[in-house]
């Protein structure tokens, strides 16, 4: 039962993910909100949300430990496993945006985790500071794509590139998109709460810690959004957009996933000293690995991704081995 009830919790999470993303998208649509706008923040935060929800239900159980498992597993599989795939079946060129803003930004962010989890807490209020960098990060997201949408616009000479986008806006299209926007948020809400129970009872059955679990099962199921969209930009040719995104979504875990979270529970929240000396500092290696590797001609091989693929392997296997 309780395998079902985790299996449960994975659909209505990834469900009322694409729900999210879909309704909100066209709400903010209706409503006049420029797509630019949307794309950096409805869709970003619908992605999001299984992380977050799962974020918040765990941490208002007093299950600290599921949450920052979650959070660095998750980190763990952006970085190495999808990353990895992506590039396995197709090499990847990256973006100018990707080197200069979401790089920096998440190597920066997963350092800052790693230093502010060495007291072996984090509070309420580095749940703030992580909350208001998210805030700064997302701005500058927001300033740099508006220049760069201006910039496209001088250059093709067309004044209203997304005129006639927007779909129709009427009164009852409106509630509607409210209502099923409200319905994806319910549908997300009892899927963290069943993955969460489903995953604290699995840690009790085998006797194995929330950490375990949060860095494995947990992490693995909310980063499956994620692998399928990176993979099906990646077979489309869109795969640069893609990886861009997928930087961009680790950072977010670290800064607005862990720092919302961080509001709903006590004012500290201990650490598990594996995840501050294992975990956090292979998550923030994976990170700077990154950097080398983006930078050498600005791509992603296959041998690198494959490369990638087998240091998750190596990991997973640390931890179903060693650590269970």
């Amino acid at each position: 039962m309780t395998i079902v009830t985790l299996v449960a919790g994975l659909v209505f999470l990834i469900g009322g993910a694409e729900v999210i993303v879909r309704y909100g998208t066209r709400l903010a649509r209706r409503l006049g909100i420029s797509p630019l706008i949307v794309g950096l923040t409805v869709v970003s935060i619908g992605t999001s949300a299984p992380e977050l929800a799962v974020g918040i239900d765990a941490m208002s159980r007093g299950q600290g430990s599921l949450v920052l498992g979650n959070i660095a597993g998750t980190n763990m599989v952006n970085l190495l496993l999808i990353l990895g795939l992506a590039a396995a079946i197709r090499p990847i060129a990256l973006q100018r945006q990707t080197l200069r803003l979401d790089l920096p930004a998440m190597v920066g962010s997963a350092v800052l985790l790693l230093a502010l989890s060495l007291d072996g807490t984090l509070s309420t209020w580095e749940g703030v500071l992580l909350l208001g960098i998210a805030v700064g990060y997302t701005l500058v997201l927001i300033r740099t794509a508006r220049r760069d949408s201006m910039a496209q616009v001088v250059a093709t000479a067309d004044p209203s590139p997304e005129a006639g986008d927007e779909p129709p806006r009427t009164r009852r299209s409106v509630v509607v998109d409210v209502l099923l926007l409200v319905l994806g948020i319910a549908v997300v809400v009892f899927g963290a709460d069943w993955l969460v129970t489903a995953a604290v009872e699995i840690a009790e059955l085998f006797g194995v810690s929330e950490t375990l679990i949060g860095l494995t099962i947990v992490a693995i199921g909310t980063s499956l959004p994620e692998l399928a969209t990176t993979i099906l930009a990646t077979v489309r040719g869109s795969r640069s957009i893609a990886v861009g995104n997928l930087i961009g979504s680790s950072t977010y875990n670290l800064t607005f996933i862990l720092g919302g979270s961080l509001l709903f529970g006590p004012p500290a929240v201990g650490v598990d000293p594996q995840l501050v000396g294992v975990d956090l500092p292979l998550m923030v290696g994976a990170a700077l690995l990154c950097v080398p590797v983006f930078l050498t001609g600005r791509r992603i091989s296959r041998r690198e991704g494959i490369g990638f693929i087998l240091l998750y392997a190596a990991y997973m296997t640390y931890l179903i081995v060693i650590r269970a």
